[in-house]
């Protein structure tokens, strides 16, 4: 027998490896080539979002292996499993969409169980799209182990060949999946031909990993480092390349650490975590999908913070980071002038970033950035003293069409561009949207509003990526806004609010629209209204015959559709830690 065991008394996989009767688990651990010394060292699930579905997700295995091998290393017994992931980029513009948000809930469902069911006693975990990065975070927040999260890495950025006959905005710039999107614009409104189409949409995504951009897999890989569950620096190395071998041994040996120091979740992801994670959003100018998942991942660990909270974050704090889609430059670029680190070290100069929260290093982040060389430099990141603008690149809205808020990116647009007010074209869902956008049957001007995408409504908030680059394709971003209770991609470019709230499911103002109803939206005082008076919308709200009906009555998305809440607070699916009455992690 193994002498001098490491007391794993208050160790949760100490129910499958302790004692007499725990053998018939033991033989189960030999069978799997498991050592009688491996069986003695905790347990660490390794749970990664690793399928093809998309390049996302393809380089997750490998990474998952060097891992395995820092856990190992710090005398730690690992264990791999997985869970799903729906990626946007495929499920976009039909009825995939509405699979996307309910999948970052399953994720951390599966993760939960998986890690209850098999008694694990830390966490990390790897993912590459976009619900799978804040699903993992909510995750390791709501089982409240130690825990380190690591990206999966961007894709690197796509090149035109030479020669190539196609238009020269196209051939001049890098390319993301952004850019497809929008070429389909063009072809509708005969700017592109089949021949150019063709070209693009074979070099656009050129490698592993998730969509270049600060759309919102690289948005939120950027708040795994500001929230403090990723190592600095771990997310900005693109998805290619071999060194990220080396954050995954790092990561691997930080969460024995924390395990060491019996550092939790909970311990790194407090409201002055979200805080910062809020600024690191705002400065970048990152999707509108991080006002969804900060009140989701807050709500794992009980703290009140909802999308007001963010909001009010973003509201004051610079924008100074030059990333598409309302920017030039693409994730490679950031990471080469030294990530997510260096824009925190430019928030610490303006008092902008809470210094003491406690990171996957089990340093504090003041300490894990006094390691940090390399400043701004200048044209990625501008200083925060010179930002693009003096307010961050996302702003909150409220208003009697939004009482529950909304939101709008407004990252690379001017304040005059910030204005909008003009008449209701009112759509019953986004496929009626997007016929009336590709047969131009909307006019200059208008306010093009798509209800019945909220959580409940849709079911599943479906972002509306492929109408609003239509919009931009046709050269109409700018000379139309949207509004939505639905979702817009982290790629999304325009006037173009979302998460309206209430949905038009539960009878909210967005709801009781018609046509021709004059709706204004101010993203400098933050307001979206519509000209009516509120005994003209209790009067409708009155003749309201109750919510759209739809053809899921049975299934995940029906059961979705029955448990999740409202936007503002995250679109979650459960109580949440306020109302927990154990913790995994003591059981």
């Amino acid at each position: 027998m193994l002498q001098n065991r490491p007391d794993k008394s208050k160790l949760p996989s100490r129910h499958v490896t302790e004692g007499p009767e725990r053998a018939p688990h033991r033989s189960y651990f030999y069978a799997m080539d498991i050592t009688e010394e491996q069986i003695a060292q905790p347990f660490v699930g390794v749970a990664t979002c690793w399928n093809e579905a998309a390049p996302c997700n393809i380089a997750l295995n490998w990474q998952a292996q060097s891992a395995k091998a820092g856990v190992l290393s710090a005398n730690g017994t690992p264990r791999e499993f997985t869970t799903i992931t729906v990626t946007d980029g495929i499920a976009m513009g039909h009825e995939g969409m509405r699979s996307s948000l309910a999948s970052r809930d399953a994720i951390a469902d599966t993760v939960e169980l998986t890690m209850r069911g098999h008694c694990y006693d830390a966490l990390v975990g790897l993912a590459g799209c976009d619900k799978s990065l804040p699903g993992m975070m909510m995750a390791m927040v709501r089982l409240n182990v130690p825990s380190v999260f690591m990206y999966g890495g961007t894709i690197l950025p796509g090149k035109v060949p030479e020669g190539a006959d196609v238009p020269e905005e196209f051939a001049k710039r890098d390319l993301t999946v952004q850019d497809m999107f929008e070429a389909v614009g063009k072809y509708q409104s005969g700017e592109l031909s089949d021949a150019a189409l063709a070209v693009l949409e074979r070099v656009a995504c050129p490698s592993a990993g998730a969509c270049g951009g600060q759309f919102t897999a690289n948005t939120m890989a950027c708040v795994s480092e500001a929230i403090g569950l990723a190592l600095l620096n771990s997310s900005g190395m693109p998805a290619p390349y071999e060194g990220r071998k080396e954050y995954g041994e790092a990561s691997g040996k930080a969460v024995m650490t924390l395990l060491e120091k019996n550092i939790r979740a909970r311990d790194v992801v407090t409201r002055k975590a979200l805080e910062n994670a809020a600024r690191v959003v705002a400065c970048t100018g990152g999707s509108t999908n991080a006002g969804l998942h900060l009140p989701a991942i807050a709500h794992e660990a009980g703290i009140d913070f909802d999308l007001f909270d963010v909001c009010d974050i973003f509201k004051d704090t610079p924008y100074f980071v030059d990333m598409k889609p309302g920017g030039q430059f693409v994730a490679k670029d950031l990471f080469e002038v030294g990530g997510v680190p260096v824009v925190m070290k430019e928030l610490q100069k303006a008092g902008l970033l809470h210094e003491d929260c406690l990171t996957a290093s089990g340093e504090t982040m003041g300490e894990a950035l006094e390691k940090i060389q390399g400043d701004a430099d200048g044209r990625v990141i501008h200083t925060v003293a010179n930002p693009i603008t003096k307010t961050g690149g996302v702003v909150g809205l409220r208003g009697n069409l939004a009482p529950e808020g909304a939101i709008v990116k407004v990252a690379g647009m001017t304040e005059e561009q910030q204005v909008f007010s003009g008449p209701a074209r009112v759509f019953e869902c986004e496929e009626d949207a997007f016929a009336a956008v590709k047969a131009r049957t909307y006019e200059e001007g208008e306010v093009i509003v798509i209800r019945n995408e909220g959580p409940k409504g849709g079911p599943g908030m479906r972002e509306m990526l492929a109408t609003t680059s239509a919009l931009s394709g046709q050269g109409m971003g700018k000379k139309v806004a949207l509004i939505t209770d639905g979702r817009f991609s982290g790629a999304t470019r325009g006037f173009c609010v979302g998460h309206v709230g209430p949905e038009a499911a539960v009878a909210g103002p967005i709801g009781l629209l018609q046509n021709g109803d004059v709706i204004t939206i101010n993203a400098i005082t933050g307001e979206l209204s519509v000209a009516l008076s509120d005994d003209e919308l209790a009067a409708r709200r009155e003749a309201w015959k109750g919510p759209r009906e739809t053809i899921y009555a049975s299934g995940v998305l029906w059961k979705y559709a029955q448990l999740v809440g409202e936007a503002r607070y995250g679109a979650v699916t459960h109580p949440g830690a306020a109302k927990e009455k154990h913790v995994y992690a003591d059981l």
